[in-house]
C-alpha cells in the first residue's frame, strides 16, 4: 500500500472516531449547555426582579399580599415571590416539580433569598424542562451537519497537503529509482525541498548511485584492460604453438598434447574477444545509426549456420516481414544478437528438431520477433539468470560459458530492447526480442 494511501486512511479513520465520539458526547453536551444557559437566564430574570423591587418596592409584586405568583400561558416560566421569617436554606438552583393549576410541571427552579425593608423574601423563578430540551434535536442536527461538512474540508485540505508534502518523495522515486538507467551515465540533480528526512534520503540515494557508478566504471575499466592485455600472451602462445606443430621430430603424442592446448586456447580467446566486446558496448563505442531489415539478417545468419542446421537435420521457418525496417541500430551489433540466438537454438535442439522465427506488432505497438525451438527447455528456476555471465544455459552442456546470452543482454540493453523468455523442459524455448521503437515499415 502507498504511503499516501496509508497516510489518507489513517487521517479518515482518525476523523470517523473522532464524530463517532462525538456522536456519542453530543446530547450531554447540548444538555449541559442548555442548562447552563438557563441557569444564567433564571439569574438574569431573578436580577431584574430585585431590581424592579429596589426602584419601585416591594408592593410592586405584592401589592399588599405576602405572596406573589405569575406564569406565562403556557406554564413554560413563572415567578414567585413570598415573606418568610426564616430562610433555612441558600440561594440554590435546582430542577424540581410544582403544581401549577392542578398539573405537576418539571422546571429548572432558583431559590433566592433576600432583605428588604428589615423583611426576609425568597424568590423562585423557573423554567420548564420541556422548554429547555425543545431546541436539542435541532441543535443536534446542526451540529452533525456543520461536523460533517467540516469533516469533509479538513480531509480535502489533508489530502491536498500531504499529496504537497509528499511530492518530493514521488520525485525522489522517480529520478533516483524508477527512471534511471544503469549504468548510469552522470548524477542526477538533488531534489529540492525543505523536508530533512526527504533531503537526506536524496543524498543517501545519490551518493549510492554514484559509488555503484564508480565500482561499475572501475568493473568495466579492469575487463577492458585484461582483455587486452590477455590478448598479447594468447596470441604469442598461439604463434609458438603453431610453430611447434610445423617441425616434422615430433612424435604423435607431443602433436595430440599441442593440439588440446590449442583448443583450450581457442576457448580462451574466444572467452576474451566476448569480453572485449561486452566492455566496448558498455562504453558506448559503437554507433547507432544504420537501417537494418531484420528479415534478411536472419537467412544471412541462418546461411552461416546451415553446416550445423544439417549436423542435427533441423528445419528452420521464417516468417518476418520484409517490409520491416529497424531504424537506429548498429548492424554488426545486432548480427551478433541474433546470431548468438539461433546458434543457441541449434545447440540445445534436440535431433531432427526445428526453428521457427516470426515476427509480430505487440498490443502495445512494438515490433517483436521470436525465435522457438523444440529443444531441451530451460527450468523455471533458472530462467531470470541464464544471461548472467560464465552461467551455463544448461548443467549437462559442458562447452557453454554464459557469455553468449551475455552478450545478447548487452546488446539488448544498449538499444533499449527487451528480452523474453517462454521455456518449458522438454518441449522447447522461444526467445522475444521485443524493439520498443526504431520500427520503420516501408510502403
Amino acid at each position: 500500500m502507498k504511503l499516501l494511501t496509508k497516510l489518507t486512511l489513517t487521517t479518515t479513520f482518525s476523523k470517523v472516531a473522532i464524530v463517532l465520539l462525538f456522536v456519542v458526547l453530543l446530547p450531554f453536551l447540548i444538555d449541559r449547555v442548555a442548562f447552563q444557559s438557563t441557569n444564567k437566564l433564571l439569574k438574569q430574570q431573578a436580577e431584574k426582579v430585585i431590581d424592579n423591587i429596589r426602584k419601585n418596592g416591594i408592593d410592586y409584586y405584592l401589592q399588599g399580599d405576602s405572596s406573589y405568583g405569575s406564569y406565562t400561558l403556557l406554564k413554560e416560566e413563572y415567578i414567585s415571590l413570598e415573606r418568610k421569617k426564616n430562610i433555612y436554606t441558600a440561594d440554590t438552583i435546582q430542577t424540581s416539580q410544582r403544581i401549577i393549576e392542578g398539573d405537576t410541571v418539571t422546571y429548572r427552579v432558583l431559590n433566592q433569598a433576600f432583605q428588604f425593608n428589615n423583611q426576609l423574601y425568597e424568590l423562585e423563578v423557573g423554567r420548564t424542562i420541556a422548554s429547555i430540551s425543545q431546541y436539542n434535536s435541532p441543535l443536534q442536527k446542526i451540529a452533525l451537519y456543520v461536523l460533517g461538512i467540516l469533516i469533509i474540508l479538513t480531509l480535502l485540505i489533508d489530502l491536498s497537503f500531504t499529496r504537497i508534502l509528499l511530492r518530493p518523495l514521488k520525485t525522489i522515486i522517480q529520478t533516483k529509482i524508477l527512471n534511471p538507467v544503469f549504468p548510469f551515465k552522470e548524477s542526477p540533480p538533488p531534489v529540492n525541498t525543505t523536508t530533512v528526512d526527504f533531503r537526506y534520503l536524496d543524498k543517501s540515494l545519490i551518493a549510492l548511485m554514484d559509488r555503484i557508478k564508480e565500482d561499475f566504471d572501475r568493473e568495466r575499466e579492469f575487463t577492458s584492460n585484461a582483455s587486452h592485455e590477455l590478448m598479447t600472451p594468447i596470441g604469442i602462445l598461439q604463434t609458438k604453438m603453431e610453430n611447434l606443430m610445423l617441425l616434422n621430430d615430433l612424435d604423435e603424442m607431443v602433436q595430440e598434447k599441442i593440439i588440446e592446448m590449442m583448443k583450450t586456447l581457442n576457448r580462451l580467446k574466444k572467452i576474451v574477444h566476448s569480453l572485449l566486446l561486452i566492455s566496448r558496448i558498455e562504453n558506448d563505442q559503437y554507433t547507432r545509426q544504420d537501417n537494418v531489415q531484420p528479415e534478411r539478417m536472419i537467412r544471412d545468419i541462418i546461411t552461416e549456420l546451415e553446416h550445423r542446421l544439417e549436423d542435427k537435420n533441423i528445419r528452420v521457418s521464417v516468417s518476418v516481414d520484409t517490409q520491416a525496417i529497424l531504424k537506429q541500430m548498429n548492424h554488426d551489433l545486432l548480427f551478433q544478437l541474433f546470431y548468438n540466438l539461433i546458434n543457441n537454438a541449434i545447440r540445445y535442439n534436440k535431433q531432427d528438431g526445428s526453428i521457427s522465427i516470426s515476427d509480430k506488432v505487440t498490443t502495445e505497438g512494438s515490433y517483436a520477433i521470436s525465435i522457438t525451438d523444440t529443444g531441451i527447455g530451460i527450468p523455471l528456476g533458472d530462467i531470470d539468470r541464464i544471461f548472467d555471465r560464465f552461467r551455463k544455459k544448461n548443467s549437462h552442456e559442458a562447452e557453454s560459458y554464459g557469455l553468449g546470452l551475455a552478450i545478447v543482454k548487452c546488446i539488448a540493453e544498449y538499444h533499449a530492447m527487451r528480452l523474453e523468455v517462454d521455456s518449458t523442459v522438454g518441449e522447447g524455448t522461444t526467445m522475444t526480442v521485443i524493439f520498443v521503437r526504431n520500427l520503420m515499415t516501408l510502403q
